[in-house]
């Protein structure tokens, strides 16, 4: 049997499969964030090891499982933060996770040395402070006393697989969200890593996704209550790991949007795909030779959330579900609109200074508009997202949705309206990081191959979009627009 993990931002995910990657059982074991003015967003990486830890310990519990008859374990991870390693490969401070957006003066001198254009064609990527690079060169700058103890960086993930077998490796897929990996030569870039002034000696060993990373070594294994000859393999970021868990592993297999903390809309590729205005971008595939298009925004999922906080009378047990029923009964929001930058923007806008917004509120809204408001928000963001890509040639017809978000029916319903394409929810939702991940991980173990991951899961429902309400989102998307092209002056000069 092989485990699996999936470092999220609000906690692991973890489940149990066979060696096919049929899922057996799950678990969630939660850590916090702290999210900060200033843009500030970190996580212990200890808080990583000890779900991990909890969460494999209560697999085997709940189901029965024999240590022994565990083979293989597996870890996809939330990607673009800064994990910083002493010289006993500890922690030397917090983990920068992928929302913290203070390094802004380290990207601007990244592309004053590199040029914006001729950095996104090596990166297949923006340079953006949300990145790995700009967060490693923000604590060199900021905190001298923390960066002389620095010797190694990582990710998540790869953090994690340090634990677990002792040695200091990273992915292609989580390697290509670092800022600091040339897409085309398949290795970490001299000309970035020279621009950022950072010695190449502190970035890992880069291997294939499906790679044995090494075996549990003795103290991982009495940890997590599982023997030496588990092996362990390499894993990948948790975007190109969703698609695998979606059954998007060619391009034949189409779209999938994940609707989670962050969400984005992604499809497999055999090459890079560059915008020429740079609003998407291109992760490696965990699939070796593969890449995955993907567009990112910042806040989806966690924008639905924030709005179900702040409408619930208790807001540690946010009542979603009902405000979002509400809020599918009330088709017209008469105008209201809402911007979902609560942290920032990443795709389409590229934009650390945005911030959320209701624009058009009158005293007749009531929550249920507030609600779907915020709904349709995050869906215009989105759609800006696939105009790009049909835009760069890429043909998008329908879409598969997981992630947390995608169990709801009266979201998908409203994102199948706003795009015009057919919406698609998956039988694996919030689990399908951690069942790509086991694929991938039997992969590495000889055990399979990835087309096994489209008879994994299934399609359950789908959404169709009603052609009225499709050409009324279509005006009203280009209102969502403008409404954020008058406020970025305001946005830009606001008080740092």
């Amino acid at each position: 049997m092989i485990i699996a993990h999936d470092l999220g931002t609000t906690g692991d995910k973890a489940s149990l499969h066979h060696d096919d990657g049929r899922p057996v059982a799950s678990v969630t074991v939660p850590y916090p964030a702290r999210f900060a003015a200033g843009g500030v967003a970190e996580q212990d990486p200890h808080d990583w090891w000890g779900a991990v830890v909890s969460a494999t310990r209560d697999l085997l519990e709940r189901t029965g499982t024999a240590p022994s008859a565990v083979t293989g374990l597996v870890v996809s991870g939330q990607m673009m933060g800064a994990v910083l390693l002493d010289a006993d490969g500890a922690p030397a401070r917090p983990a920068i996770i992928w929302a913290d957006t203070r390094a802004g003066a380290q990207q601007r001198r990244l592309e004053s040395a590199l040029g914006a254009e001729h950095a996104y064609r090596v990166l297949g990527h923006r340079l953006n402070p949300t990145y790995s690079i700009e967060k490693i060169m923000w604590v060199r700058d900021n905190e001298p006393n923390i960066w002389e103890r620095v010797r190694r960086v990582c990710v998540a993930k790869d953090y994690i697989v340090l634990r677990l077998t002792g040695r200091l490796a990273t992915d292609r897929s989580d390697a290509s969200g670092t800022n600091a990996y040339d897409q085309q030569a398949g290795d970490w870039s001299d000309e970035v890593l020279a621009a950022a002034g950072l010695d190449r000696a502190l970035f890992p060993e880069i291997l294939d996704s499906t790679a044995i990373a090494g075996a549990l070594t003795a103290s991982a294994a009495d940890a997590l209550g599982l023997h030496t000859g588990v092996q362990v393999v390499m894993g990948g970021g948790d975007g190109p790991m969703a698609a695998v868990g979606s059954g998007v592993v060619a391009p034949e297999d189409g779209a999938y949007v994940c609707l989670g903390t962050s969400s984005w809309i992604s499809f497999a590729a055999e090459r890079p795909l560059l915008d020429p205005q740079m609003r998407t971008f291109t992760f490696d595939n965990v699939v070796p030779g593969g890449f995955v298009p993907t567009a990112t925004m910042q806040a989806g999922g966690a924008s639905v959330q924030w709005i179900a906080e702040a409408l619930s009378p208790d807001p540690s047990r946010p009542e979603t579900g009902r405000l979002t029923a509400e809020a599918a009964a009330d088709v017209d929001t008469e105008d209201l609109y809402f911007l979902p930058y609560l942290l920032g923007e990443r795709a389409p806008i590229w934009d650390p200074d945005a911030r959320g917004a209701f624009i058009g509120l009158g005293r007749h809204h009531t929550r249920a508009h507030l609600m779907r408001a915020v709904l349709e928000g995050t869906a215009f963001n989105l759609l800006t997202c696939i105009h790009a890509f049909r835009e760069s040639g890429a043909r998008i017809d329908r879409i598969d949705a997981v992630g947390g978000g995608a169990q709801s029916d009266a979201y998908l319903a409203v994102l199948a309206d706003v795009w015009g394409v057919p919406v698609r929810r998956r039988s694996i939702v919030e689990e399908a990081n951690s069942l790509g991940a086991a694929v991938t991980g039997a992969v590495g173990l000889g055990l399979a191959d990835f087309s096994a991951a489209r008879a994994l899961s299934e399609v359950t429902a789908e959404f169709t979009p009603d052609a009225a309400r499709h050409a009324v989102y279509a005006e009203r998307h280009a209102r969502f627009t403008d409404a954020y092209t008058a406020l970025a002056p305001w946005f830009a000069g606001r008080p740092r």
